[in-house]
């Protein structure tokens, strides 16, 4: 069969192809039949002709592995466009392919000796190279130089197709991934900014329930003509609010609660909030093994700001001796948190039904189902119906 039949037949094979890899291995038994090798790799560079990648049959070589520099390649002399064609009878012994910091390891590796490189060019410019190798010493000749470059020039436009086709592909991965970024992004900035809008509404709570409370008194006490104590006092009280502020302030990070968990925490606010000189006593009884403490962060908070709230209204207004936390688990794994006292409950006194509006509102971002009744004393029951540290609770992020 002549060459130009195994040109013609070379043609067919590449038709249909869609990656370099696949037409070089459509053609590479055309190829064996016009020239024998033992190494076959075409060797493309980059648009900006700095790096080039090698695609190769045969012999699997640490050239493939990876991108590598024009500057190192053995066939530098031809990517660069010092000539056309390159071809040696013992190429380990060629200082053109084994130059200092050539990436020339394969040669020695697989004992590439007879080597024929061709320039692979489309409208005038070099594109890469079309490289054929044998392990025989001074194997090929002329007519097999003549044989490459033919190849050479039917390969060259069809793979710089294929290659700018990968390029574009390239391009469309990407931009779908900075896409995927960007929306990422702006979702991540939906939900920072329905956090920061949670946090203020919980801020604003906080501020309703204890300062706004406590300056609304210190308003309505103080006129003109005060004497000296009740100066004193309301100085008193101003210094207690002042502290109450610090509180609110400190809690808005409730470092208690991440380094030490939900008991202690609590059992910390209610030694804050107390006042020593009408002592209530204070249970926490824990039947879950510390679930609690393996919830997601926003939602441990959350039950932990309607738990503060309760001991607050508890202190205050219920005129209690005793505060008692418990938290049980259901068969489903639900989680009950209650908080109970033995006090009194008015639901019209000031300041109470609006920290109970904010309790509810707390549940309810986190998914949580809250109830308050009265025996003996006012009990205060947060129920989650799905608590294990592996699931998620509703909305649990945008809690305060």
């Amino acid at each position: 069969m002549s060459d130009l039949a195994y040109y013609l037949r070379i043609s067919n094979h590449l038709a249909g192809e869609l990656d370099i890899r696949s037409a070089l291995r459509a053609v590479k038994g055309e190829i064996d039949r016009m020239i024998d090798v033992d190494h076959l790799d075409v060797c493309l560079m980059d648009e900006e002709m700095v790096n080039n990648h090698s695609y190769e049959v045969g012999l699997h070589t640490s050239w493939s592995a990876s991108r590598s520099l024009v500057s190192e390649s053995p066939v530098r002399d031809i990517l660069t466009g010092a000539c056309d064609t390159m071809m040696t009878g013992n190429a380990p012994d060629d200082l053109r392919y084994m130059f200092p910091g050539a990436h020339s390891g394969p040669i020695l590796q697989h004992a590439l000796r007879s080597r024929i490189n061709v320039a692979m060019k489309v409208l005038g410019h070099t594109i890469g190279a079309l490289n054929c190798s044998s392990r025989r010493t001074d194997y090929y000749n002329v007519d097999n130089l003549a044989q490459v470059q033919a190849l050479a020039d039917i390969l060259s436009p069809y793979f710089f197709a294929l290659r700018a086709n990968e390029t574009a592909k390239r391009s469309a991965i990407e931009r779908t991934r900075i896409e995927a970024q960007q929306e990422g992004l702006r979702i991540g900035a939906l939900h920072l900014t329905e956090a920061l809008e949670n946090e203020r509404q919980r801020v604003g709570m906080d501020l309703h329930d204890q300062t706004l409370a406590d300056l609304t008194r210190l308003a309505r006490d103080l006129r003109p003509g005060l004497g000296r104590k009740e100066t004193e006092r309301l100085q008193q009280r101003i210094n207690i609010c002042i502290q109450g502020l610090r509180g609110i302030i400190d809690t808005s990070i409730p470092s208690i609660l991440e380094l030490f968990g939900f008991e202690e925490a609590v059992r910390s606010h209610f030694e804050t909030a107390s006042d020593p000189a009408r002592p209530v006593s204070f249970v926490f009884r824990d039947d879950t093994g510390g679930m609690i403490d393996r919830l997601p962060d926003a939602t441990r908070i959350a039950l932990f700001r309607i738990c503060q709230e309760a001991v607050n209204n508890s202190l205050k207004h219920a005129g209690a001796g005793r505060f008692c936390v418990t938290i049980t688990t259901e068969s489903d794994r639900g989680l009950n948190l209650t908080m109970q006292d033995d006090g009194s409950f008015r639901r019209t006194e000031p300041g109470r039904s609006g920290g109970l509006a904010h309790m509810r509102t707390r549940a309810r971002l986190i998914g949580g189902r809250f109830t308050l009744t009265r025996i003996d004393g006012t009990a205060i029951t947060v129920i989650l119906p799905q608590t294990h540290e592996e699931t998620e609770l509703p909305d649990a992020h945008s809690a305060g």
